[in-house]
């Protein structure tokens, strides 16, 4: 009775369905299988990614128990049960649900069992560890992030079930159209735990027909058991990604009328997550600086939607999408970054000037550490020029304002009249 996502679970590292990242041949976490030099680690991301998987392959691969826990409901007890038993018989593989939970005191008793590696703590968490877990479990655990499953991830998963007679549905004669598995891969954004329960929710629920006992999954069928409707039926399957693209492009390109109608097509499927998901990029990437108060009305909107629920979540995003069409457009705030980080990637950065760094500990001044540092506040117009890029990057400009609002083109003037003043030496209002 157990559901399929549950008997479908990889019991080796090998049926880990995604994460190649991870899992890949090569990567950390088969290395550690491979090597059987386990470390306790945090995984990180989305429901249904396959967190649980993981650590269940990693068990079966290395043969070591695995025992599963939930910091916010179970107890103090039920760890103490699990280090005896690793006391008694060796290693155990504890993993640990929702870890962003756990109190001080289970924390505490945890800690001495992690640093002798009696237990190899496996955290799962849906939250970001660096904001939501204690750094004290933080700082001994390697944190790995659990991305969603892509298109063809969760096909390979919904064939497997398909196919296996012991652990999924391979006992049963089922036909699955070809655009209701497509519905399946696209409509639960990687989580493969929805998948799966809804295919076995439609195949158990589908009588099959009298002449040759086969049980057709129809896309009907599947939106049904799915609770969600397919954004556009066709054959190459790409209708989903195409509506989101052409969503972003509408409002880039300033077309309201057309922007309203793709955003039409994603609500009536329900994709409330693309749609927060692009408005909040559009705001940023498109908008930017020629409009910042769009992102901050773009915020507001889409937290009263996610608040409201459809169908009257519909009235706040169309506000933002009309808001964001109308528009002035600039993506120099994107620009900027991009041409930074491409620096950075290429091994451009030099070393940070002295007197910038940190002089907060003892030993900073004999290493020459933030000795000649100007504090700005303490000059006019709070502000003196000094040097704040590496030698090597003195003369790089990665910001390139356009002025296609009254907003930027401020920002554009201020930002030349800072840049020549720092190069003159002299104040900016000179």
């Amino acid at each position: 009775m157990k559901p399929l996502a549950f008997r479908m679970r990889p019991q080796v590292i090998d049926e880990v369905i995604g994460q190649q990242h991870l899992v890949g041949p090569g990567k950390i976490i088969r290395r550690m299988v491979t090597a059987k030099m386990l470390s306790s680690m945090i995984l990180y991301g989305p429901p249904g990614t396959g967190k649980t998987s993981i650590a269940n392959a990693i068990a079966g691969s290395t043969k070591y128990a695995l025992r599963t826990l939930n910091a916010a409901t179970d107890s103090k007890k039920e760890l103490e049960a699990v280090a005896a038993e690793a006391k008694m018989s060796g290693t155990v593989i504890l993993l640990l649900d929702e870890i962003h939970r756990l109190t001080k005191p289970k924390q505490d008793f945890l800690l001495p069992h992690l640093e002798n590696g009696r237990i190899i703590l496996i955290g799962a968490t849906t939250e970001n560890p660096y904001i939501a877990i204690n750094p004290a479990i933080r700082s001994r655990t390697q944190i790995f992030e659990v991305k969603p499953l892509s298109e063809s991830d969760i096909k390979t998963a919904i064939q497997r079930a398909l196919r296996d007679p012991e652990r999924g549905l391979g006992k049963l004669k089922i036909k699955l159209d070809p655009a209701a598995e497509q519905l399946l891969t696209q409509a639960t954004h990687g989580d493969l735990r929805s998948v799966l329960n809804a295919l076995e929710l439609a195949a158990k629920s589908t009588p099959p027909d009298k002449e040759n006992q086969e049980i057709h999954l129809t896309l009907a069928v599947i939106e049904e058991c799915i609770q969600h409707k397919a954004l556009v039926q066709d054959k190459d399957g790409d209708a989903h990604y195409d509506v989101i693209s052409a969503f972003q492009k509408s409002i880039r390109g300033s077309d309201t009328d057309a922007a309203l109608h793709y955003l039409a097509r994603l609500l009536a499927a329900g994709d409330l997550v693309s749609v927060f998901r692009r408005l909040l990029t559009i705001a940023y990437e498109d908008i930017g600086l020629a409009n910042p108060t769009a992102a901050a009305h773009t915020v507001a909107a889409i937290t009263a939607a996610e608040k409201i629920g459809l169908p009257e979540a519909r009235i706040p995003l169309a506000a933002a999408v009309i808001e964001l069409c109308l528009s002035p457009k600039s993506n120099a705030a994107i620009t900027a970054i991009d041409a930074a980080l491409k620096d950075i990637k290429q091994g451009t950065y030099g070393e940070i000037p002295a007197h910038l760094k940190d002089a907060h500990y003892q030993g900073a001044q004999k290493l020459g550490h933030g000795i000649d540092y100007k504090y700005p506040h303490d000059f006019n117009h709070d502000w003196i020029a000094q040097q704040y890029l590496p030698d090597k990057l003195q003369n790089k400009s990665y910001f390139q304002p356009k002025g296609n609002s009254r907003f930027e083109e401020n920002l554009k003037e201020r930002y030349q009249r800072l840049k020549t003043a720092q190069k003159q030496q002299l104040p900016p209002h000179a």
